[in-house]
């Protein structure tokens, strides 16, 4: 097929649902034309790696002040701001010339800050491919967990902001589109209590994130003694919140027995109050790191203490994969269908998280078959391959049709 994709950022393996579907659909012989965001001082490396897998890239730079004025637009519209993020007339453009050139059998369309963008074009050309937007995640279901459980005031007010307007454009997304995929059935799930009847609205098709098993495997090597990683972009609120949750409350149950447990932040971006922490000599703040599969590998254990979140959690899957035994929330596990105590623990309170790492620390047999099992869980059941072919899949239900703006 030729496929035309529609990415608010540039994919990489940060961004690491649009790459890898991306990768696997070259590489399954379809044809792909990129239009994305400027992103960040990576870009080139990241374009580097994508130009041998697409016949076709454009990328888009937004200046600061046309992103400003597109929130300020935003704000005093209806629109949410997430919509707002590339909503900037050369995206639109770019879209519309693709659109109007014929040569795409389909259109891939990520997250809700592609959305508008694509929504906007295709009501300006008379006709179009159809459209497959990848919602990702429900992004309204994030902020009301946000709005409840976020310990930082800022992250709070921001989704409040947010949500009742996001709600609105989730509820009707569906009808400008021909169908919407998504990480996990609870997501799926938020979507369609959103749609209302009055309007006939696109299918939803879960399609779950998968590791690259050939690249994350487990090694050989012997773990480093007592060692916790939790990974993750640290810029990110929900995994922030978790952050201090490991090392404000679990951490200090866990030293009051094994003084000697190392902690490691391993992620990009951390603010000023996630850096302060490696000021405890146990504690150690990575920053980016270029390939986070030796820490993961090396590690003890693996830890996700997320206190609010939505989809699938990657740092888990990704865990999972080096056969680090993870622990981690019962929010967590609902995109999953892995077994708590079987192939991962789960603790929801800071006493039973800092239980299950003694335990596993204490136990290097019981840690070692635990992590096994998760390792033979992601090989099952999150494998991007498949997770490409059924958007194949996805693709073929839609691609006959021809739509005309009305």
């Amino acid at each position: 097929m030729r496929i035309l994709m529609i990415i608010p950022y540039v994919p990489s393996p940060i961004r690491v649902r649009s790459y890898q579907l991306l990768r696997h659909l070259a590489q399954r012989g379809h044809q792909i034309t990129l239009i994305c965001a400027e992103d960040g001082p990576d870009d080139e490396a990241n374009l580097g790696t994508l130009r041998p897998l697409c016949t076709k890239i454009q990328v888009i730079t937004i200046a600061r002040q046309a992103r400003i004025a597109a929130y300020l637009r935003a704000v005093i519209s209806d629109l949410p701001l997430q919509a707002a993020h590339c909503l900037v007339p050369a995206f639109i453009e770019a879209i519309k010339a693709e659109f109007r050139s014929g040569e795409h059998d389909v259109v891939h369309i990520e997250h809700l800050r592609a959305a508008e963008i694509a929504r906007v074009a295709a009501a300006q050309v008379p006709t179009r491919p159809p459209l497959i937007l990848d919602a990702v995640d429900s992004i309204s279901l994030l902020f009301e967990r946000a709005t409840r459980s976020s310990p930082s005031l800022r992250a709070r007010a921001m989704a409040l902001l947010d949500l009742a307007r996001t709600k609105r454009y989730e509820a009707t997304c569906g009808q400008h589109v021909d169908h919407i995929i998504i990480t996990s059935p609870e997501d799926a799930w938020a979507l369609q209590t959103l749609q209302t009847t009055q309007f006939q609205s696109a299918p939803i098709t879960v399609v779950p994130n998968g590791v690259e098993l050939d690249c994350i495997q487990p090694v050989s090597e012997e773990r480093a003694p007592a060692t916790i990683i939790f990974s993750g972009k640290m810029s990110y609120h929900a995994n922030e919140a978790a952050a201090h949750f490991l090392l404000d409350t679990i951490m200090p149950l866990v030293w009051q027995q094994r003084p000697d447990a190392h902690v490691i932040l391993a992620g990009a971006n951390p603010g000023p109050a996630l850096r302060a922490y490696a000021r405890n000599p146990l504690v150690t703040v990575t920053g980016f790191v270029p390939d986070l599969r030796t820490y993961l590998a090396r590690a003890t254990v693996a830890v996700a203490p997320m206190r609010y979140g939505v989809g699938v959690q990657n740092k888990v899957l990704e865990a999972m994969a080096t056969a680090t035994p993870v622990v981690t929330t019962r929010q967590t596990t609902v995109a999953l269908t892995a077994r708590p105590d079987h192939e991962l623990l789960v603790a929801d309170h800071a006493t039973q998280f800092a239980q299950a790492i003694l335990k596993l620390l204490a136990d290097p047999p019981y840690a070692r078959t635990l992590g096994n099992a998760g390792r033979a869980y992601v090989e099952q059941a999150h494998n991007w391959a498949a997770s490409a072919m059924l958007l194949e899949t996805c693709y073929a239900s839609v691609q006959h049709q021809k739509v005309t703006t009305p």
